[in-house]
């Protein structure tokens, strides 16, 4: 039984399921090949995706949204919430002139499937789930029948109310829809605020939103100018106070309903776009609350055509596992390119290292992208993780804000020598401690990390590049960064990436097997002058 589903509205996707082998066969992100972060499903999206199937899926499967893309607007197939009885659809449709099935279930039922199918924990083994996300903050059981159960809603919004917070202080922000992409801004943020107990200002403020029942539709920003937040700068001390200590507030409202409603040890499941917080997910696990923490590399929206699929798969067939590789995203297309200007050389990961030793940034290309949002090795920009100043030069590449970490990835046979926590973190979901003052391109202001660890299993090549670099350098991490354009998907084919090597400034890049060298010095991202040895 092969089952395609779809992901309507924003982080729009299409993956497919071989049930019979309870293997994902494949998810494929809009955003990826350098179209809008967070795009929906396109007919280009569709078509790439139908064409890996060799006949017409059994199942087709829609994830429940919205109209309007928030919880209470009208629905689109199974709609937004619900996880009873009434929060699945199950028809028959004739595609192309055949019957096919029809499965639609909740989006929030997409969230619990997608980290319960992906999760490594054995069949029927009870969980506990949270969603965090712009709409839903709930906990829930999955118990070894595999039923639903809802233990309580912590909060609304708690996406939505991160996310408007940033607003709040920023003056090119007037009015209008919330930016997704400003929830990895503020978790930047909090790490230069001092810890603490509020002040009465911020204080004033966590009780005014974090109560709120919705925010997207409901509160304007226009609303709070009283406030000694409203446009006050991103970067300001007083307000990355206030990001710190209202990020405090919102994991401890969900930690306190945890403490007291969680309390049968089972492993924790995190899904929802929250998911991405890596402070939140560190003290999820120093809780000690849960036998372990999973998240999915995919626990954003990204994820919810895989648990749709699983959901229907679960319904068809009693199976909610299946086998799945983060690499399940689009191949790389190797369209032709201007080689004027270029030095190619065969991959030698031994050459490539001394280039990143010798401070070039290289684009580093590799089969089929990563699902989810984070670029583990696959789609990455590498450099060297010794310099503040590479720090600096990486989000001038990336046209980003100056406060913006570069996260690490590390060889995960020696993370221990490098960061405090000493466990295999392979989708970059978490913050350690730096203990390697010589990891300067990759500490943050508050002496953390989002390091991504690496075995030769999980990703053999990326793997030897790192052996390599370890064998010349001593150290066996690099600076690893998406490789996009500003406000797009991943770079997922040559010319595309040639022109952003050349535009942006890389030194050089990496498809599979080859290495791209730039004969003349590329120009900076922040001068438009050449590079100078």
């Amino acid at each position: 039984m092969k089952i395609m589903s779809f992901k309507p509205g924003h982080d729009g996707a299409v993956s497919a399921i071989d049930a019979s082998a309870a293997e994902l066969l494949y998810s494929y992100e809009a955003e990826k090949d350098s179209f809008a972060r967070y795009s929906p499903v396109t007919p280009t999206s569709v078509l790439d995706a139908a064409g890996r199937l060799d006949d017409i899926p059994d199942v087709i499967a829609v994830s429940g949204w919205s109209k309007s893309e928030i919880a209470g607007g009208r629905s689109v197939a199974a709609g937004y919430c619900g996880i009873d009885s009434e929060s699945e659809l199950v028809r028959e449709k004739v595609i192309f002139g055949r019957k096919v099935k029809f499965y639609s279930s909740t989006h929030e039922r997409s969230h619990l499937w997608c980290s319960y199918g992906m999760s490594p924990f054995p069949t029927k083994s009870p969980c506990y789930a949270l969603i965090w996300e712009g709409a839903l903050g709930d906990f829930y059981e999955i118990d070894e029948n595999m039923q639903l159960v809802h233990l309580g809603k912590v909060m609304a919004s708690p996406g939505n109310k991160y996310v408007f917070l940033y607003a709040l202080a920023d003056p090119n922000f007037s009015s209008g829809w919330l930016r997704d992409g400003d929830a990895g801004k503020l978790m930047a943020l909090t790490a230069y605020g001092k810890a603490g107990l509020p002040d009465a200002d911020e204080q004033a403020l966590i009780n005014f939103v974090v109560p709120r029942e919705s925010i997207q539709h409901s509160l304007r920003k226009d609303e709070l100018q009283s406030t000694p937040y409203y446009n006050i700068g991103v970067t300001h001390p007083k307000f990355t106070n206030l990001a710190r200590r209202f990020s405090d507030a919102i994991f401890d409202a969900f930690h306190v309903f945890a403490k007291k409603n969680l309390t049968k040890g089972f492993p924790l499941l995190i899904a929802g776009g929250c998911g991405l917080n890596c402070e939140w997910n560190r003290r999820w696990l120093e809780t000690n609350l849960f036998s372990d923490v999973f998240i999915p590399p995919c626990t954003s929206d990204t994820g919810s055509a895989i648990g749709t699929a699983v959901d229907a798969m679960r319904h068809f067939t009693g199976n909610a596992k299946i086998k799945w590789n983060v690499y399940s995203g689009q191949p790389f297309i190797d369209d032709e390119i201007d080689r004027t200007g270029l030095e190619v050389h065969p991959l030698d990961h031994g050459e490539v290292a001394s280039a990143l030793l010798s401070d070039k940034v290289i684009g580093w290309v590799q089969g089929n992208c990563e699902i989810g949002p984070r670029a583990l090795g696959n789609r990455s920009i590498l450099a060297a993780p010794f310099s503040k100043a590479t720090h600096e030069r990486l989000n001038r590449i990336k046209n980003r804000e100056g406060f913006r970490p570069i996260a690490p990835v590390c060889l995960e046979e020696d993370v221990a020598l490098h960061f405090d926590l000493a466990r295999p973190s392979p989708y970059m979901l978490l913050f350690q401690k730096v203990l390697d003052s010589r990891l300067k391109a990759v500490t943050h202001a508050d002496g953390t990390a989002r390091a991504q660890t690496v075995s030769r299993k999980q990703n053999p090549q990326l793997f030897q590049l790192l052996t390599s670099f370890k064998a010349k350098s001593g150290v066996g991490v690099l600076c690893n960064t998406s490789l996009n354009f500003n406000g797009t998907g991943f770079i997922n084919r040559a010319s595309d990436l040639l022109t952003y090597a050349r535009a942006a400034g890389l030194d050089g890049f990496v498809i599979n097997d080859a290495f791209y060298l730039l004969k003349e010095a590329p120009l900076t991202a922040s001068s438009g002058q050449k590079k100078t040895a």
